[in-house]
């Protein structure tokens, strides 16, 4: 049955798609090996470099994340490489899942699922592989399962401080867009991304950006690959082409996202979500709920991971939300199924947007009988009004008067 109204959207991803995004998106097919696309993937490829804040090559694939981390790691390493990464959460242990599946040897950092990838446990491991059998350090920027962002310029010092030669990989696909990152200044060597979170795209394309040493890197790598094979694509891009069919149209949405997020510009866009990410909190706080992450120094600006009070369900929550305000929030994954239910706050929306969404959890924790206190959406609004500056600000102009 139909509902009225639009449909609240607010799970970690796929995040809510611009009107304007979606019309650039519709529109005839063309030749993908004629001149008018070449032209537009040599507009586009320039412009995804400043929105990865890189210099090197981005290359894109038709595909989901998941296929820019098969790229990222199949391009770069052999049989029985070493590689570290950090069991931070649902979407780190897939990565190593990958890895393993792929013939690598992924050791993984403990962790509760309550913070990101641990510089300090990165270079004491760093440090006594004295032997340089550790090939790459890969690491999840946000952890979408946690709302946990890790600390990368300090991974990054940490690899540094012990002379590792280690590769670098992120997976950015929850962050780019909407948090800061910095591929050429942290010394990343591959980052991977995916359109359909902080891109404000449909899913279907997903983004490495390399740097030299990975380039360097992929000359002696020797697990197979053909389709997520850089120098293929590398090649093809020159002219603006690609060695298989794109995704073309997304080409189109990706040209118009590209174009919202020059228009707004990026800081702004990494300003409100840290912003949002903030009022969220706020009203998690008040409602007397506890958050997933447990450093603040690790608090995601995509998207509030929560835990219910134990032995009541997530999932039932979620599912009263939906059914009584069309409202989709994020599961729990993995070892937090049920625990935990996910605001997103992430990708196109504005002050009164989010607000709605925080709201629709106030009244469905009061419809499910989940016990917290009242006042969520109120401290939320506070703080995106601020009213907190006003009211310090008030006995200074009361003075002045």
């Amino acid at each position: 049955m139909s509902k009225p109204g639009r449909h609240f959207l607010h799970i970690p991803g796929p995040t809510n798609v611009p009107d304007r995004v979606l019309r650039a998106m519709d529109r005839a097919l063309i030749d993908h090996r004629g001149p008018e696309f070449a032209q537009l993937t040599l507009r586009l490829l320039p412009r995804l470099q400043k929105l990865f804040k890189c210099s090197g090559p981005v290359v894109i694939y038709p595909a989901s994340g998941t296929g820019a981390w098969e790229a990222a790691l199949v391009n770069t390493l052999s049989p029985g490489d070493k590689v570290l990464m950090a069991d931070i959460g649902h979407f780190a242990s897939l990565w190593k899942d990958m890895a393993d599946r792929l013939g690598l040897e992924a050791e993984f950092l403990p962790s509760d699922w309550r913070r990101a990838a641990d510089p300090e446990a990165i270079r004491d491991r760093l440090a006594a592989d004295t032997g340089h059998e550790i090939k790459a350090v890969c690491v999840v920027h946000n952890e979408t399962s946690t709302g946990c962002a890790a600390r990368l310029p300090e991974i990054r010092r940490a690899i540094d401080d012990v002379g590792h030669p280690a590769l670098f990989m992120v997976d950015t696909i929850s962050s780019l867009g909407s948090m800061d990152y910095r591929h050429d200044e942290w010394k990343v060597d591959v980052s991977v991304g995916g359109s359909q979170k902080g891109m404000m795209l449909p899913p279907g394309m997903s983004f490495n950006a390399i740097s030299q040493k990975a380039l360097d890197a992929s000359k002696t790598a020797r697990l197979p690959k053909c389709y997520w094979e850089w120098n293929d694509m590398l090649s093809a891009n020159q002219n603006g082409f690609f060695p298989y069919t794109p995704a073309t149209n997304l080409f189109y949405a990706l040209d118009e996202a590209l174009t919202i997020i020059e228009e707004q510009g990026l800081d702004n866009i990494i300003a409100r979500h840290e912003r949002h990410a903030e009022a969220t909190r706020r009203a998690v706080h008040a409602w007397g709920l506890e958050l997933v992450c447990a450093d603040p120094r690790e608090y995601s600006s995509s998207l509030t991971s929560i835990f219910v009070p134990e032995g009541y369900s997530a999932n039932a929550l979620r599912a009263q939300i939906l059914e009584n305000f069309d409202l989709s929030l994020g599961t729990g994954l993995a070892r937090l199924a049920d625990r935990v239910f996910r605001i997103g706050h992430l990708g196109d929306l504005n002050d009164l947007t989010l607000i709605g969404a925080i709201s629709g959890v106030e009244m469905g924790l009061k419809i499910a009988g989940i016990p917290h206190n009242a006042g969520g959406t109120q401290a939320a609004m506070d703080f995106l009004a601020g009213a907190e500056q006003a009211e310090e600000t008030a006995p200074q102009q009361a003075a002045m008067a």
